[in-house]
């Protein structure tokens, strides 16, 4: 199969490239990937470093609302995995502008060249954060999105384009919505990675509110194998989640990451709590799991554990990225 990659040297879309050049996901081996990456501030070629001389693997520089440029690459392809978005909450609310071109029109545009070139499939790679917040139990599928912050609400459009695509020109189009991902090669402005790399140079962690905010953390290999299972065997024009199964406050995961990197709560350092904070998001998995046999594999303490490893021991990676991880003023 032949498969365009949005985003692909970025954090999840470059753990998806390795996987499926290795033969690693659900689908096994024989794909050929072409990555299709801008190499903003969060893109890095280095993510792909392990498979850089792969046969099967062609990069490409390139912006998503670039027309020309989405057009070449997507003539010939079997499917587009779009994982290529802005994705930082507080850079949207600094600035929305990006996340409204890149997330918003940047999908159009690539949905426009599939059509034009009749690819296979498209699957589009979201996020819990389309719901906004929600006190008790969990989302379906069918839930309202009901976005909160700059970033969520670019998304949500962009999921309804994708999904009009289907209704409208009858497009073989699926949307996965993941909860946070965490693991290796993650961007640190993130709040794993942050804490972690903060810690490691003895800077203390910047702590939203209270920290009772509570997500669901998803292991970034489980993420790329449902993302995989739902390219392969998901229903046209439907929406899947792709949840971790590990619900803890943002309280609690900074007492782990202290815990692992062996600091103390001296060095936690409370600031204002983000505008439009969600309080809590939950992802309910029972579709996928039916239909498709996804189940989370990497258990919370594993892999927070081997990401911790990972960091300490990668400094070569992201020491060089912790002056682009800067928010703007």
């Amino acid at each position: 199969m032949r498969i365009l990659v949005t985003g692909g040297a970025g954090f999840i879309g470059s753990q998806f490239v390795r996987a499926a050049l290795r033969g690693e996901l659900p689908s096994g081996p024989g794909a050929r990937v072409t990555v299709l990456d801008h190499l903003a501030y969060s893109g890095n070629e280095a993510n792909l470093a392990d498979v850089a001389g792969h046969p099967d693997l062609t990069f490409v520089r390139g912006d998503i609302r670039d027309r020309e440029v989405v057009d070449a690459v997507t003539a010939g392809q079997d499917a587009v995995v779009h994982f290529a978005a802005e994705s930082h909450v507080d850079r949207s609310i600094v600035d929305a502008s990006p996340f409204v071109t890149t997330n918003v029109l940047g999908t159009q545009v690539l949905l426009d060249a599939a059509l034009r070139h009749r690819v296979g499939r498209f699957a589009h790679v979201s996020t819990d954060e389309v719901y906004g917040s929600i006190a008790d139990g969990s989302w379906t599928e069918e839930s309202p999105v009901a976005p909160n912050s700059p970033y969520s609400a670019s998304k949500a459009a962009s999921d309804l384009m994708v999904l009009a695509y289907h209704r409208t020109h009858g497009m073989d189009v699926t949307v996965t919505r993941c909860s946070n991902n965490y693991g290796r090669y993650h961007f640190p402005e993130k709040m794993i990675p942050l804490f972690v790399t903060n810690l490691l140079d003895g800077r203390k962690v910047p702590l939203y509110g209270d920290g009772r905010n509570v997500r669901d953390w998803l292991h970034v290999s489980d993420h790329c194998r449902g993302v995989d299972l739902v390219l392969h065997g998901g229903r046209a024009g439907e929406v899947y989640h792709i949840g971790g199964g590990t619900e803890i406050s943002n309280r609690e995961l900074t007492e782990r990451l202290l815990r692992a990197c062996g600091a103390d709560w001296r060095m936690v350092e409370p600031v204002t709590d983000r505008k439009g904070h969600d309080l809590r998001y939950s992802l309910g998995i029972d579709k996928i799991r039916a239909e498709l046999g996804y189940e989370p594999l990497t258990g919370f303490d594993e892999g927070l554990a081997d990401t911790v490893a990972w960091y300490r021991d990668n400094r070569a990676w992201w020491e060089p990225l912790k002056e682009k991880a800067e928010l703007p003023e």
